[in-house]
């Protein structure tokens, strides 16, 4: 079994971006999907801290760091692209107006519950940022994380046991070893990469696992 890099994650989440699409990237690992996004859609990206338009990562040349997305790393602004009070930005996110984001997690339960700015331990530090707002104010959340702690535990669950962000949002979670999609009606199987099979998934995971209709 050979596990997707961190860039082949993000070029497969910038795979499922559509044409048009408003989208929001969570500080982090969902940042780099921004890397990946084919040149031939007009996909608009937005920051929290009021930006619409971001195009990649710059070069180390041409890095400004006046030119900012929420999580403090450099951005590049598309033709177009615009910045604005990060008050109206939030009115975007809250107002149902991003179509999608992708953010990090520590946990997401099979019905979609997402558990992503606080473990619960003593030493953590809370940062749940604009998660909450976008977690029911976009109209899609995807999320992109390993599927295995470093511990060996996996972050699919049957239920969350960290302290929520929301509840039944997330509909796709992206994985180093398969695609989930997650909702009401459970936890099926989108993708695998190869040589994993359904039942180590589900020896990975220990919650009760189905194939997607489309077939893996």
């Amino acid at each position: 079994m050979q596990r997707m890099n961190r860039e082949e994650m993000a070029a497969r989440v910038a795979r499922d971006i559509p044409e048009g699409a408003y989208v929001n990237l969570g500080i982090g690992l969902p940042t780099m999907v921004a890397n990946f996004l084919p040149q031939e859609r007009d996909i608009f990206l937005q920051s929290e801290n009021g930006l619409l338009g971001m195009g990649p990562a710059p070069a180390e040349e041409d890095v400004d760091w006046e030119l900012i997305n929420a999580g403090k790393q450099p951005v590049t602004l598309l033709a177009g692209g615009s910045f604005f009070h990060h008050g109206d930005s939030f009115s975007m996110m809250r107002g149902g107006h991003i179509d999608i984001c992708v953010l990090g997690a520590f946990q997401v339960s099979v019905n979609g519950d997402l558990a992503n700015w606080h473990t619960g331990a003593p030493d953590a530090i809370p940062a749940v940022g604009g998660a909450m707002d976008l977690a029911v104010g976009a109209k899609q959340v995807f999320v992109m994380m390993d599927l295995m702690t470093k511990r060996g535990q996996s972050k699919l669950v049957a239920q969350c046991s960290y302290p929520l962000t929301g509840l039944s949002c997330v509909s796709r979670v992206y994985t180093d070893v398969a695609v989930f999609d997650v909702g009401p009606a459970g936890a099926h199987v989108v993708e695998m990469v190869p040589g994993m099979t359904i039942d180590q998934l589900r020896d990975m995971t220990g919650v009760d696992l189905q194939l997607a209709l489309e077939g893996v």
